[in-house]
């Protein structure tokens, strides 16, 4: 069964060791709690808000050890008034065995207010 898994995090800078960490650190975190390998992954893709332009969070996924050919793409997120700063979102596309309400979306720092009914329930 092909399933989304959501991941955001937030930045306190602009700057790009940051930016890479960050996102490789959520990458990370929800390929281990989903049981998700490089070739379970059909494609990730990563937003960010305006603010953040200093690098591109894809980079993370090639730091990560066996990740070299998952398609990767950065895109810009939508510019809504009173949206969270300095965030990034990732959406990674799986082939998994997990019902979609066992998916174990992940938003980390101050992007725990994006979703607080699914950060609840675990």
């Amino acid at each position: 069964m092909i399933r989304g898994i959501r991941g955001a995090t937030t930045v306190s800078n602009n700057e790009e060791k940051e930016m890479v960490e960050e996102t490789k650190k959520m990458i990370e975190h929800m390929a281990a709690i989903n049981d998700v390998s490089p070739e379970d992954i059909a494609s990730v893709l990563i937003s960010v808000t305006p603010d953040l332009d200093a690098t591109f969070p894809a980079k993370a996924l090639r730091l990560i050890e066996g990740w070299k050919y998952v398609p990767v793409m950065c895109m810009p997120e939508i510019n809504v008034p009173g949206s969270l700063p300095q965030c990034i979102r990732v959406m990674m596309t799986v082939n998994t065995k997990l019902g979609q309400a066992d998916v174990e979306h992940v938003y980390l720092n101050g992007a725990v207010k994006l979703r607080p009914d699914l950060i609840e329930e675990r």
